[in-house]
């Protein structure tokens, strides 16, 4: 077990890496805590669970919503949560973002804390302190920047994860690879042809945490060096909306995107797109731009890079080095109809 601390504007948060659920009580007390957790979870690692206080809701995207927020207030209310409550998610994004909105919001902000499990939630979701729902046909439009006291994560939570659920967290560790860690990129270019062995993941996963929580550190509130985070996002998110397809799916057909457009604005070799798409490929990852361009342009209006008629568009220099670029929405459009 391994401890790493992000430090951020308003304290810090330890990140235990390799830590035990079953030892979740060195942690926190059971008796001041409040599991938020889904039915699947629940299904194969309950029995970790059993003498703490739990709100249980069904899996899915469906749950990060106004809906799902109301059900929890509910529980919190019944349970007499009070302000000193931890609420602990445990889970994937959607358990984080609910669990982290629903902290920030009871009795005007409690404590929080987080276990992801899954490999998604692992590099990516659970980190940096942004917790939200969405509403209407919008990902993430209600939201705040607030940070967990601590995230457990235990490695051997993924021996349940679907295969298909893997592919969806190696989409954000090449984009960490593709915006800051050009070494990370061989290491996944080197275990690309045996994605099935497991046995680096604790690897990726600090390197990962290390990444993300360097940047959010800097740049806690996103006005320059986190929107790095965000590439392959802008067009991810209108294809996971538009599309109904899973989060790393449509990131991975966005990093293609926003790999293709950086040839044009940017010099990005040809060739490093190429490794892109092989590599996302070797992970299972789809890689085509086949979706209806033009129908998913009124997404952009809600992308929470957009000021005005401008977009900040993550762009690659070269592999392991990033850019943002303000963008007219006209222009991007334009751009992406010619891809």
């Amino acid at each position: 077990m391994k401890t790493i601390t992000g430090k951020f504007s308003e304290g810090t948060t330890d990140y235990h890496l390799g830590e035990s659920l079953s030892r979740l009580f060195k942690y926190a007390d059971p008796s001041r805590t409040v599991i938020i957790a889904d039915d699947r979870f629940m299904q194969y690692h309950g029995h970790l669970l059993e003498n703490w206080k739990k709100i249980l809701i069904p899996s899915g995207e469906a749950q990060k919503s106004l809906t799902g927020l109301e059900t929890v207030i509910d529980e919190l209310i019944r349970l007499q949560a009070d302000r000193s409550t931890l609420i602990l998610g445990v889970g994937g994004g959607v358990i984080t973002d609910l669990a982290g909105f629903a902290a920030a919001v009871y009795l005007r902000g409690v404590s929080f804390a987080f276990v992801p499990t899954t490999l998604l939630a692992q590099v990516d979701a659970s980190i940096g302190g942004k917790n939200g729902i969405n509403y209407s046909s919008y990902k993430n439009v209600l939201g705040t920047i607030r940070q967990p006291k601590f995230i457990l994560i235990d490695f051997d939570l993924l021996r349940t994860l679907p295969q298909s659920e893997w592919g969806n967290g190696y989409a954000e560790i090449i984009k960490y690879a593709c915006i800051l860690d050009p070494d990370l990129f061989d290491l996944l270019e080197a275990h690309a042809l045996t994605p099935e062995d497991k046995s680096i993941v604790p690897v990726l996963v600090e390197r990962s945490v290390l990444h993300k929580s360097e940047i959010v550190g800097e740049d806690e509130f996103e006005t320059g060096k986190r929107r790095w985070l965000n590439f392959g996002h802008t067009v991810g998110h209108a294809v996971e909306k538009g599309k109904g397809i899973p989060h790393g799916q449509a990131v991975a057909i966005g990093m293609v995107a926003a790999a293709r457009l950086s040839e044009r604005l940017t010099g990005f070799p040809e060739s490093s797109t190429g490794r892109l798409i092989r590599l996302l490929e070797h992970y299972e990852l789809p890689v085509k731009l086949d979706f209806d361009k033009k129908a998913l342009f009124h997404y952009f209006n809600m992308d929470k890079k957009r000021e005005g008629s401008m977009i900040h568009l993550v762009l690659l220099n070269r592999i392991g080095s990033a850019q943002t670029m303000p963008l007219p929405l006209g222009q991007l459009e334009e751009l992406l109809i010619s891809l």
